[in-house]
């Protein structure tokens, strides 16, 4: 089941964030509604139960050109649950440009480690727990709307220890000077940035060309300075911050972040640091 959410008139000088509700307890729903609705860039436009509601509410809204930008969805959900929802929806989804694409924040009041790397597999943007501060809730929203990432403080660490066992297996990307010449890994910040990584500078990296790893034809399509760019990005870095670094104008640096998004197929800088790791080029 689902419903339109009440149209607001208040005017707007610029159009908000259209956000929509997948969960499967209408009070959680409410809450959630009033919270969003509460913010004058971000609405609420449509309202969904279960998993099979929300793929189908959402094919209608694209067909009609009023799909939602941002999804706010339930991880457990009866019928079809939130996380196989989110993958048929995102796989949908990838036929529009990608500045339309919608983002996906999973919400769960479970803190498990299956459910972090499945949502972020799936292609969700954000993974939140249900007792997320109302003001970074509204914030990861419209951070994945700008197209960055979020991830629950307490799962950012696991996700990293998740994707390392990708690593146990002979490397497809193989150093051609000394390890210290590697970029030091720096510790995971406080709060919701991306697990920080070591990475192999691309004139310091040559691929096995008996090996044939994930992602490495995408890869190899980067130029130097996106392969930096993407260097910068497993290590955490903010746009701000990859500005500083490389010592380049913020409009340049987001260039490169969208050449390396679009290069590599992913929908976002998180799904971009794991195709890093499972490459084997970040460590």
């Amino acid at each position: 089941m689902y419903s339109s959410a009440p149209q607001t008139s208040a005017p707007q000088t610029t159009q908000p964030i259209r956000v929509m509700l997948v969960d499967d307890q209408r009070l959680v729903r409410g809450g959630l509604s009033m919270l969003v609705n509460s913010q004058p860039d971000l609405q609420v436009v449509m309202e969904a139960d279960d998993g099979l509601a929300a793929i189908d509410v959402f094919d209608r809204m694209v067909s009609e050109g009023q799909a939602p930008q941002v999804i706010l969805m339930d991880v457990r959900m009866p019928h079809c649950d939130g996380l196989e929802a989110a993958r048929r929806i995102l796989e949908r989804d990838g036929e529009r440009e990608e500045d339309e694409r919608v983002r996906i924040i999973m919400l769960t009041t479970f803190d498990i480690d299956e459910y972090v790397y499945s949502a972020v597999r799936a292609g969700a943007s954000g993974f939140l727990l249900k007792d997320t501060p109302p003001e970074q809730l509204l914030e990861a929203i419209r951070t994945v709307h700008r197209g960055d990432a979020v991830i629950a403080p307490s799962a950012t660490r696991r996700l990293l220890e998740q994707m390392i066992p990708v690593l146990d297996s002979p490397a497809p990307v193989v150093p051609t000077a000394p390890a210290a010449e590697s970029v030091p890994a720096i510790p995971p910040a406080a709060g919701s940035e991306l697990p920080k990584a070591t990475f192999i500078p691309a004139e310091h990296a040559s691929f096995e060309p008996v090996q044939d790893y994930p992602h490495r034809e995408l890869i190899e399509q980067l130029s130097p300075r996106e392969f930096e760019v993407l260097g910068l990005i497993a290590r955490g870095l903010s746009n701000a911050e990859i500005t500083r670094e490389l010592v380049l104008s913020e409009a340049t640096v987001k260039t490169h972040v969208s050449h390396v998004l679009a290069k590599l197929g992913a929908r976002d800088r998180v799904q971009a640091v794991i195709m890093a790791y499972e490459a084997g080029i970040a460590h």
